[in-house]
């Protein structure tokens, strides 16, 4: 299993892989996020990222004030930089996107340990299917992908889940 916390192995990864690497550790990105246990989640970190896949960054904030105050001095002056207050299932969310290199960057906070928020969960869930089903289930994620599915719905449907494929894979039985 990856230790997903570090972004070490992505240094052995796939171009797409390396470059996020290299993006993410020359501007100091996770390490200026650093008191808000940042982990980099979604699609590239397990290898079914397509051409305009971005680079999610979930983090766990306890003040949310602070955390909108430091995302906005840190990268306020970013190309593109937003930033915004949501709901998500019930949970107080901040978002904040700008771009980096060839790379969009999604900032998301929840005052929830990073671990415990659905964008972990759901990769965990995701990389542990993607290692049982092989490489032609990867590619046909990937190719799902292309043709405008997002990641939870694209494994819904390879794997026949019936409703809500974000509620369904965080129940899914291996």
């Amino acid at each position: 299993m990856i230790d997903f916390s570090k972004i070490e192995y992505l240094k052995t990864g796939n171009p797409k892989q390396i470059r996020a690497y290299e993006v993410l550790t020359q501007n100091q990105i996770l390490s200026q996020l650093a008191e808000f246990d940042p982990v980099l989640v979604g699609t590239i970190p397990i290898n079914i990222a397509i051409e305009n896949s971005d680079l999610d960054i979930i983090c766990y904030w306890k003040d949310k004030a602070d955390f909108i105050e430091k995302l906005t001095a840190i990268f306020g002056n970013e190309t593109e930089f937003t930033i915004r207050e949501t709901i998500i299932i019930n949970q107080e969310s901040v978002i904040a996107n700008f771009k980096k290199a060839a790379f969009e960057i999604e900032i998301f906070g929840q005052n929830i340990p990073v671990k415990n928020q659905n964008g972990y969960r759901h990769m965990i869930i995701e990389y542990k299917i993607l290692q049982l089903k092989g490489e032609k289930f990867r590619l046909e994620i990937i190719r799902l992908k292309q043709k405008g599915y997002k990641t939870e719905p694209a494994f819904g449907l390879l794997l026949g889940l019936k409703d809500d494929p974000y509620v369904e894979l965080l129940e899914y039985k291996f």
